[in-house]
């Protein structure tokens, strides 16, 4: 195999085998990966690896920064009980790679977005009380919001515009004050590894933050709520809140439901039933958050 998609893999193959010593023997393209390619590598000692490669924009610019706050973090986390890949190597400005590059360890496991019954979505919420019990030896960033003002212009396909402006307003105001917390910042089903019936790992760590913790439980509740509804969203609430003692704050469920809007003049004509069943409940979720903030 010498190309993933698009993208001609041969030089960042070669970089990975010269980094563990080894010849890469199989090759296989993961899902999910917005920002690029994930390869799970096999070599001929039976070892495995993951590959990321950041080849997609927006974020193959800050590319160099994202795969060093991803390998600096995992190096990090190997001292504590989050189950996170362990970094291998950082090729971050893509000079062997041709594409910013990050070598780290494979955690067995597969994703499954439909795992919203009780027993899952507290073991969710403990996964989550855990990384945020981390308290960090590196650097981390500040926390970014993804509902910048460009995005506070209420969608053609809502039926509520009342809401949606008075969302707007809400985030237009100053943010409440919050303990400093380390986030994973794109907490999510999709991020999370389960095997035999218990979670193996939580990936992707490239957005990592010191923010308010209830911005992750926020960004989790609204992916479960698109893939869900309302109810399963506020179970998995329910159950950090039950874990940790933290109190709700929906101004950041509103933050995290008006990021999901794309930039104006981005989003494309829908046709798929299954686009508009994900506006729908993203404009049911705002309608259960939007008293809370």
């Amino acid at each position: 195999m010498i190309t993933s998609g698009s993208v001609d893999v041969r030089a960042a193959l070669a970089w990975a085998a010269s980094r563990t010593g080894t010849r890469v023997a199989a090759v296989r393209e993961l899902e999910g990966g917005s920002t690029g390619e994930m390869l799970a590598l096999r070599d001929d000692r039976g070892g495995r690896a993951v590959l990321r490669l950041i080849t997609r924009e927006p974020w193959r610019t800050h590319g160099a920064a994202l795969s060093t706050r991803e390998s600096e973090v995992q190096r990090m986390l190997v001292d504590t009980d989050v189950p996170a890949p362990r970094s291998i190597a950082l090729d971050a400005d893509g000079r062997a790679c041709e594409h910013p590059a990050h070598l780290m360890t494979l955690v067995p496991g597969e994703t499954d977005v439909g795992r919203v019954d009780p027993a899952s979505l507290s073991a969710l919420a403990d996964l989550l009380a855990t990384i945020h019990g981390v308290v960090p030896t590196v650097e981390v960033r500040p926390y970014q919001s993804w509902a910048w003002e460009a995005k506070f212009v209420v969608p053609g396909w809502a039926r509520h515009r009342d809401v949606w402006e008075r969302a707007f307003d809400i985030l237009r105001g100053a943010p409440p004050q919050f303990e400093p917390t380390f986030l994973h910042r794109d907490f999510a089903l999709r991020n999370v590894l389960w095997h035999d019936g218990a979670v193996s790992g939580v990936v992707d760590w490239v957005e990592t933050s010191i923010g308010p913790a209830w911005l992750d439980v926020a960004h989790c509740s609204t992916n479960i709520a698109l893939d869900h509804g309302n109810a399963a969203a506020d179970a998995f609430a329910d159950a950090y809140v039950s874990r940790t003692g933290c109190a709700p704050a929906g101004y950041w469920d509103v933050m995290d439901v008006v990021g999901f809007l794309p930039p104006p003049g981005t989003e494309a004509v829908a046709t798929e039933p299954e686009v508009h069943a994900r506006r729908r409940r993203l404009e049911e979720r705002l309608l259960a958050v939007i008293d809370r903030a």
